[in-house]
């Protein structure tokens, strides 16, 4: 798998405008509701993507990456490992851009299918903390 570089990961950055988070909590307290409003704060339209609610953050809240209707850039993905397969998939029917597993969030299969289908593919980072730190 291609390890992305600090210029690959501020491209990726700089030229996507919107976000599906999946697995995006409404606790504030919860560390995917700390990185969506960050991205939010900076300019990134974050689509909520989480079964069980109807909205997150002031946004609509959808049940899965397929039920979004408008494109989307990066999936991010708080969700355990175990779980990334059925997501890598959904990212790759709606054609996102990149797939981006969360800290602690990796899964070979679906990293690998992911980047054949020509999605960047981002493993064991935070889109907030990156963000910081390259832009």
């Amino acid at each position: 798998m291609e390890k992305l570089d600090a210029e690959a990961l501020r491209n990726i950055l700089t030229n996507s405008k919107t976000i599906a988070v999946v697995g995006l909590s409404p606790n504030p307290a919860r560390p995917s509701n700390e990185v969506a409003r960050y991205l939010m704060a900076h300019g990134y339209t974050i689509i909520p993507v989480n079964p069980g609610q109807g909205e997150i953050l002031g946004q609509i809240c959808y049940a899965s990456l397929d039920a979004i209707p408008v494109k989307v850039d990066i999936v991010d993905v708080f969700r355990n490992s175990v779980d990334v397969l059925p997501v890598a998939e959904a990212a790759i029917r709606i054609g996102a851009k990149c797939l981006w597993l969360q800290l602690g969030v990796g899964h070979p299969t679906a990293e690998e299918m992911s980047e054949a289908a020509g999605l960047k593919v981002v493993v064991n980072r935070c889109t907030k903390i990156d963000h910081m730190r390259l832009l």
